[in-house]
């Protein structure tokens, strides 16, 4: 690009993510100052990628998506971080919406929020519902990340100076249908987990239709049904999804139901 590089750092954590890092660093090549990647021990070629870029690349031992995302603010030698996951796009119409807005307005602003959108498997179509739209690019002398195990957001002080952008992030959350099974399977089991320790109850009649509502919810509440085949399909397996967790505890709630008193 024909422009001077935006005072920004970007930073991106991640751990075998072979088949996808290259394409997250590519989005953000050129027109940013610096890129950091923090690997927790990649097995894949991971990091073999990563040195074939401009990016600059740091090990740090797994403690948590705060922690990390805070190790990589450390190393940052801009004020202003735009962070995105390993699994994040940004895409081109962000991009000029970003260095646009960035060249006129950062002296005035702490903060940018950024919606970030799903991109549906064999389409790459986005999807209309914007459940997420977190600061992802701020002024680490402003806000930084939490330092929490799980809740990985930009805390910022009241009366902080945010934007809004409107054009967003693609999200590809999932490599396939296999993986999103695979990812289905391994979050329903820490559902079940999170409903037994909360002492949750689950009644026979929510698990026989929470399948339908769910897929209703989906299907039109948030808009699935714009695109088409693949938003059935996803449809489909949000529902799934719920109905997984409640057959999961179900399993769970008669394995470990009391012995009938005599």
């Amino acid at each position: 690009m024909n422009q001077p590089k935006l005072p920004i750092s970007v930073t991106i954590i991640c751990k075998n993510e072979a088949d996808r890092i290259q394409e997250t660093i590519n989005a953000v090549e050129g027109w940013v100052d610096e890129i950091i990647v923090i690997d927790s021990g990649s097995t894949d070629g991971t990091q073999e990628i990563v040195t074939k870029t401009s990016a600059k690349l740091y090990f740090n031992e797994w403690q948590g998506y705060g922690q990390q995302k805070r190790f990589a603010e450390d190393l940052a030698t801009n004020d202003w971080i735009l962070n995105i996951d390993s699994d994040e796009r940004v895409l081109p119409r962000l991009r000029d919406e970003l260095i646009e807005n960035f060249n006129a307005c950062s002296d005035e602003l702490d903060a940018y929020k950024i919606p970030i959108l799903d991109r549906f498997l064999i389409t790459n179509q986005l999807s209309t519902y914007k459940p997420y739209n977190p600061v992802r690019l701020y002024r680490k002398s402003v806000g930084r990340y939490r330092d929490s195990t799980i809740h990985d957001r930009v805390v910022l002080p009241e009366g902080a100076r945010v934007q809004q952008l409107k054009n967003p992030i693609a999200h590809d959350s999932v490599k396939s249908f296999r993986h999103r099974v695979e990812k289905m399977n391994d979050y329903t089991d820490a559902q079940v987990e999170d409903m037994v320790v909360k002492a949750r109850k689950q009644s026979r009649l929510r698990l026989v239709g929470e399948f339908w509502i769910s897929f209703l919810k989906c299907y039109f509440l948030r808009g699935y049904w714009k695109n088409g085949l693949i938003g059935y399909i996803y449809s489909i397996n949000f529902a799934y999804s719920r109905f997984l967790r409640g057959i999961k505890f179900l399993e769970w709630a008669s394995k470990n139901a009391e012995a009938p008193k005599h």
